[in-house]
């Protein structure tokens, strides 16, 4: 059988390698402006500007953190495999597919739930409702599909 896999990310409209270059020029901008000012006997300026670069570079770092973060989800001959990376952490989990269930969002932030053996993974959470719902049945007729065939067997 063929494998089928889901890869759900963050829509994310600025890489961060980008987003260090934009850092960049806004520092070299705003630091000019500074020491000007700075240079005509104004130095709080200067102070205040490097405050403010400081605040900005932290919220740029935690936006960066995150800008990668995803959801794979992929359906083999036996196993479901759902990897969950957040802030460069991995997780990765193997679910029976004899065992499997998928849980369907019932409410409006409810996740897709995916449980095995006592074992609960939640995924979607870049997802809109209506495409979390789509997704869970498109996974629950794969998995239906791949039970068959391993009953048959």
């Amino acid at each position: 059988m063929e494998t089928r896999e889901w890869i759900l990310k963050r829509n994310c409209s600025i890489a961060p390698r980008q987003l260090a270059w934009v850092f960049a020029i806004l520092c070299a901008v705003s630091l000019t402006v500074a020491l000007a000012f700075t240079v005509h006997g104004a130095w709080t300026i200067l102070v205040f500007s490097v405050i403010e670069l400081s605040a900005v570079g932290i919220a740029f770092l935690v936006y960066a953190r995150h800008a990668t973060d995803r959801e794979y989800v992929a359906l083999l001959d036996d196993c479901l495999i759902v990897e969950l990376t957040q802030a460069s952490k991995v997780n990765r989990i193997k679910l029976d597919l004899r065992r499997a269930r998928i849980d369907f969002p019932v409410a409006r932030q409810s996740l897709v739930g995916l449980e095995c053996s006592g074992m609960r993974v939640e995924v979607g959470r870049f997802m809109s409702e209506w495409k979390r719902r789509e997704f869970a049945r498109e996974l629950d007729r794969e998995l239906s599909a791949r039970i068959g065939v391993l009953a048959k067997f």
